[in-house]
């Protein structure tokens, strides 16, 4: 393409010129494994299969194409990352192909859950995301014996340092709670998929009765971070730093990777009146739990992650399918009731 730039010239103002694509649904998955459809599925692959999004939009300008069905409904991957994910959805969003202003973003992928709240394969709607980068820190082995942790909020001295910032830079983001209860309303009961390795993976964390349910959909709050953190300490950080921005009010449930990117372009894009951030539901699946079980250390369970080997690896993409297509379908279905007026329970 770059040795006829007349032709790129001209399919831009083809694009400009034609009326843009009215997208219903907006489909965010982080990552993909291989090709979209065919092979071992990432996050996308049954999104593209099942919902036939056969028409693909190249998207030079971020990390993967754009996928579309006839239905309105339109999928894309944003990379792993915060990074990643907040190019991407920027990208996506000033795309001049497509009219965001009525859609709705349904992010749906998978993450690690804590063995408190939530049991492997579970789903999880969230309602506030949560940033683990943004903040300072200083190495455990340095920290204050009255410190709990060495990560320490912005424009703070010590962790968990109150009252909290009135106005903050990206480290919080408060989903439109009614939206997210209806979504968990109309999803709670989809039957999620067990396994006897699940059972015996979730069997180690005895001591945590959540941890050893079957597969459940439930409500609470992820952090968005692009360290892979694990283990007790981190977790017990995680639980803390979620209640402090959340002033109290919130409980982390899951881990993620990009939400945080996800939310911050979804925000600027709201207030270039491009998309609607009020219209986003993030959807993560459990594929591993975020600590290691009692009576292991947490270098022995992270190793066992490092590959990608979760103990629900496929059974969280399925979950997330699962859970997050009811909603999806709905939206289109009943799109002359929603395309003005936002469902809620």
């Amino acid at each position: 393409m770059a040795k006829f730039p007349w032709l790129l010239f001209s399919l831009n103002l083809l694009a400009q010129n034609e009326k843009p694509i009215a997208v219903k649904v907006v489909v965010v998955a982080m990552f993909e494994r291989g090709e979209d459809t065919g092979d071992a599925p990432g996050e996308f692959q049954f999104w593209v299969e099942r919902e036939h999004l056969d028409q693909v939009f190249a998207m030079p300008g971020a990390y993967h194409s754009a996928r579309m069905n006839d239905k309105g409904v339109l999928g894309t991957v944003t990379g792993v990352g915060t990074a990643k994910a907040a190019a991407s959805i920027m990208a996506l969003g000033m795309d001049r192909r497509f009219d965001f202003t009525k859609a709705y973003w349904l992010v749906a992928g998978i993450g690690g859950g804590d063995p408190a709240d939530v049991s492997l394969g579970s789903a999880v709607w969230v309602e506030h995301v949560i940033d683990g980068d943004l903040g300072y820190e200083i190495d455990a082995r340095e920290i204050p014996k009255d410190w709990a942790t060495g990560m320490v909020p912005l424009r703070k001295t010590r962790p968990y340092e109150q009252p909290l910032r009135p106005e903050l830079e990206g480290e919080a983001y408060t989903l439109n709670r009614p939206l997210v209860d209806w979504a968990f309303q109309l999803t709670q009961s989809v039957p999620l998929e067990d396994s006897d390795k699940m059972q015996t993976a979730r069997a180690r964390f005895q001591g945590f009765p959540n941890a050893l349910r079957p597969p459940f959909v439930t409500t609470g709050d992820t952090l968005s971070a692009s360290t892979f953190w694990h283990g007790d300490l981190m977790d017990k950080w995680a639980n803390e730093w979620v209640k402090y921005y959340t002033h109290g009010t919130g409980n982390y449930v899951i881990s993620a990777m990009e939400d945080s990117g996800t939310m911050q372009a979804l925000t600027f894009l709201g207030r270039a009146g491009l998309a609607d951030p009020q219209r986003v539901l993030i959807l993560r699946t459990v594929s591993n739990y975020d600590r290691q079980a009692p009576g292991t250390t947490a270098s022995e369970s992270l190793k066992s992650m490092t590959f990608g080997a979760y103990s629900a690896y496929l059974p969280a993409l399925e979950a997330a399918y699962r859970t997050g297509s009811p909603v999806v379908h709905y939206l289109t279905e009943h799109w002359e009731e929603v395309r003005e007026t936002m469902p809620k329970r």
